[in-house]
């Protein structure tokens, strides 16, 4: 298989995968902002208060609860979203280009292949700073609902334990840490990208200039110009004798 077939179809590899860990990001987020009623984990702040519990037939127990002083920011999540959202649409259309090409046995121009290797490296970016969002978001909901780890239990025991909001808590830490996890994946599939991209680019740009120019340079490097090769390649008429009289 030739060179540049083989950069295609790991191209269209990691655009499928790419399509396969944006959903896995964009599904958690989606249910996870689903069960906070449209609010956001990440980066939120509160505090844990204890409070006596009056039974009519028991005596007062006390009961801590988990008060939310401020809910995260929405941006933080809807980024998150957007880079996920992003890559399934991007993955998906050039997967298909991808096929396309594979099918017809050609590849982008270099002006394209430009193009691609711009915007991967722009989403790349892109992706590593919503991963880095995302994990300290999610590490400061986790200090929050431990309250700084000094809970008898871990920030995943915790989904399975009554905080006492008017939202759904049974399922957070499952949410996030699966798109935590895809997100991260996410990223590093556009770092492949990015380098398949310029490695696409590289070999168009070398097979590019190897075409028409490759005859050109040997003989520069011969020290003979072009002109002198074709004047000296092309035969010359017989000479005809002189009679002088």
């Amino acid at each position: 298989m030739e060179l540049d077939r083989r950069l295609l179809l790991a191209h269209c590899a990691a655009h499928a995968l790419s399509v396969v860990a944006g959903l896995l990001v964009v599904v958690p987020m989606a249910l996870n902002g689903s069960a906070f009623k449209g609010r956001c984990a990440l980066f939120s702040s509160g505090y844990w208060r204890t409070e006596e519990r009056a039974e009519l037939t028991e005596p007062p127990q006390e009961l801590s609860r988990l008060v939310v002083q401020q809910w995260g920011p929405l941006a933080a999540c809807q980024f998150v979203t957007f880079v996920g959202i992003f890559t399934v649409l991007y993955g998906a259309a050039q997967g298909w280009r991808c096929l396309f090409y594979l099918h017809g046995r050609h590849d982008d121009t270099l002006f394209s292949s430009f193009l691609t290797v711009l915007l991967s490296v722009c989403v790349l970016f892109l992706s590593g700073g919503a991963s880095v969002i995302l994990s300290l978001g999610f590490s400061s909901w986790c200090d929050t609902v431990t309250d700084a780890n000094t809970r008898p239990y871990s920030c995943a025991e915790s989904q399975s334990v009554p905080l006492y909001l008017d939202v759904n808590t049974s399922s957070f830490f499952t949410e996030l840490s699966l798109a935590q996890a895809s997100l991260w994946g996410v990223t590093a599939l556009w770092l492949a990208q990015s380098i398949l991209a310029f490695l696409r680019l590289y070999h168009s740009h070398s097979q590019h200039m190897g075409g028409p120019w490759l005859h050109r340079d040997k003989e520069f490097l011969l020290g003979q110009s072009p002109t002198e090769s074709i004047s000296s390649s092309s035969p010359r008429p017989p000479a005809t004798p002189t009679i002088f009289i």
